[in-house]
């Protein structure tokens, strides 16, 4: 599936394809599994996607952003009316696409802190969410060309993508779309060196990518310092939830700014990019093994009984060393997401 000779405008051979689409195939099943458990067995499936598929996920956005692109089974998922050919394909303009940009990074930061107030505990209420997102994505694909709506707008992981994979260093064929119909602009799988201030063409632009880059950093941090809640909702848990995820997001704004007139543009998004998966990785592996600041919070297998703390801290020291030399030290790669398909040949008839 991973051909070194590959160059942008390949068609991928029918052999390959196969291969993707079985690979696109075993995730789409996995997903299926994982939302039938949340509803039929909810701990395990709580387990199964709060505690290992989402722990995973940052890492492969870093390492592999255009692998999670080819094989995410929401993005699958949205492919498939696509697929059967019974999409209307129209394309969106640069204004629709920034305000589903900006919908995005606004439902990341709505769903996010919900999980201390429902989803990490109800494996119910997750299953409707993702049922929702399921709903969504379909309905987009239905309507929109190819990645267009959703992969590359409406859903909430894309921003994240485009803070995380920065440094592209993986060669690989676009796995979804056969021909490349420009149905976007700029194209996150075939821009390379793409980030969240990549687009700076309109005031929403600029705002998505200003939240995303200078505020995620300091929300992923506050979103550690709270507990998780089994109540009912109510007004203060809510404001539980989202007052210090909020809070640090407004430091880390401040942050960005001071520094911004000194600091190359650059490094100064590949810093924040840091930053924000630092945070995520310093708390969420401890609290994976019960080291959490609260005890049970998110927590995949107790090993306090088994296993020095000193062990899982150097566990995470190492990761986040790892991160810093990927995403800040490394040389900036030239290399997109993944690689663009031939051109759609655009066929005439004289009558």
């Amino acid at each position: 599936m991973i051909n070194k000779s590959l160059k942008p405008g390949t068609t991928l051979s029918a052999k390959s394809i196969r291969y993707w689409r079985t690979v696109q195939l075993i995730f789409f099943l996995i997903g299926l599994c994982i939302l039938l458990c949340l509803i039929f067995l909810p701990e395990l499936g709580i387990h199964l996607f709060w505690n290992i598929l989402i722990p995973i996920a940052p890492l492969l956005l870093v390492v592999a952003t255009g692998l999670w692109r080819n094989i995410c089974p929401m993005g699958t998922t949205s492919l498939i009316p696509r697929h059967l050919n019974v999409s209307q394909r129209k394309s969106l303009d640069a204004e629709q696409l920034s305000k589903l940009n900006f919908i995005a990074i606004v439902g990341l930061f709505i769903i996010v802190p919900l999980r201390h107030a429902i989803f990490n505990t109800n494996g119910l209420a997750t299953a409707i969410l993702l049922s929702s997102l399921v709903f969504i994505a379909i309905s987009v694909g239905l309507k929109y060309e190819w990645k267009s709506a959703w992969c590359s707008g409406l859903c909430p992981v894309h921003p994240v993508e485009k803070l995380y994979g920065l440094k592209n260093k993986l060669k690989l064929p676009n796995a979804h779309c056969k021909t490349c119909h420009k149905c976007i602009t700029p194209c996150p799988d075939k821009t390379p060196g793409l980030h969240p201030l990549t687009n700076k063409k309109s005031f929403l632009n600029k705002l998505s990518g200003l939240l995303l880059v200078a505020a995620f950093p300091g929300f992923v941090w506050g979103w550690f310092q709270v507990k998780d809640y089994e109540s009912i909702l109510s007004p203060q848990i809510l404001l539980d939830v989202y007052g210090l995820p909020f809070l640090g997001m407004l430091f880390t704004i401040l942050f960005y700014i001071i520094l911004k007139p000194y600091v190359r543009k650059d490094l100064l998004i590949s810093l924040f990019s840091f930053l924000a998966i630092a945070f995520y990785y310093w708390y969420r592996i401890p609290a994976l093994f019960g080291f959490g600041i609260f005890p049970g919070d998110g927590m995949l297998v107790n090993l306090t009984q088994f296993v020095p703390e000193l062990v899982i801290t150097s566990i995470s020291t190492s990761l986040i060393i790892f991160l810093f030399w990927w995403i800040v030290l490394s040389k900036k790669s030239k290399i997109s997401w993944l690689l663009r398909p031939a051109y759609e040949v655009k066929t005439s008839f004289l009558k």
